[in-house]
């Protein structure tokens, strides 16, 4: 297994519809360690397969839920259909969502509360099952991914406009841009919750919050 850089926003393969998979051979099967190996390095909650530049329909995840679901798993070919998603303004608090391929970034955006995930796994086999909650968003972010479509695509004008500027800012929205992680600084800040605990000292409340409300996949 090894670690894949995790490319950025602008990149083409995150913003067109992922190719199901046809090939279930060794290929696939180091592509999904690969993607684990990541997911875990990076600090994710869930990874898709155009996010380390592969056009594949295939994501991961590792998220503790409370829907009986294995806390590590993958599906392939999914399709993910959701219950009604709520009309007011996301809760920033409580709703705000990061994203690997938007690295550094957070905003506020609304999501069904539950999602229904078939599919299938490495070896063919019927992956099916509800999510809820926390995880349930994490479905949909990942599954949005497999269609082209970031997270920052999704949100309100005001939010919109703010993604818009982090995006410009940051030197994105065209090919090239990529970061590595395990060798890159974590964007989330992630090093500094483990360097303040190496030096013995607690790490800022409000980054560990941040941390705790923010779905990053």
């Amino acid at each position: 297994m090894s670690v894949r850089p995790i490319v950025i926003t602008g990149e083409p393969v995150l913003h067109r519809a992922a190719a199901l998979v046809t090939e279930f051979d060794d290929e696939l099967r180091t592509l999904v360690d690969d993607m684990y190996e990541t997911n875990v390095a990076a600090n994710g909650v869930g990874l898709a397969a155009p996010q380390v530049g592969v056009g594949l329909r295939v994501f991961v995840w590792k998220m503790a839920n409370e829907d009986g679901v294995p806390e590590q798993g993958h599906v392939i070919n999914p399709t993910v259909t959701t219950s009604r998603i709520p009309q007011e303004r996301p809760n920033p608090d409580e709703e705000t969502e990061g994203c690997l391929s938007v690295p550094g970034e957070a905003f506020p955006l609304k999501r069904a509360d539950s999602a229904h995930v078939v599919g299938v796994d490495l070896d063919g086999n019927r992956v099916e099952f509800d999510a809820t909650g926390w995880f349930a968003r994490c479905m949909q972010h990942e599954y949005d991914h497999l269609n082209g479509t970031l997270y920052v695509d999704r949100l309100d004008d005001r939010q919109a406009k703010k993604a818009r500027k982090a995006v410009k800012r940051n030197g994105w929205g065209k090919p090239g841009n990529a970061w590595h992680p395990g060798v890159d600084r974590d964007p989330f800040g992630h090093d500094e919750h483990d360097e303040h605990e190496h030096d013995g000292h607690a790490h800022d409340a409000a980054t560990a919050d941040r941390h705790a409300d923010e779905l990053i996949g």
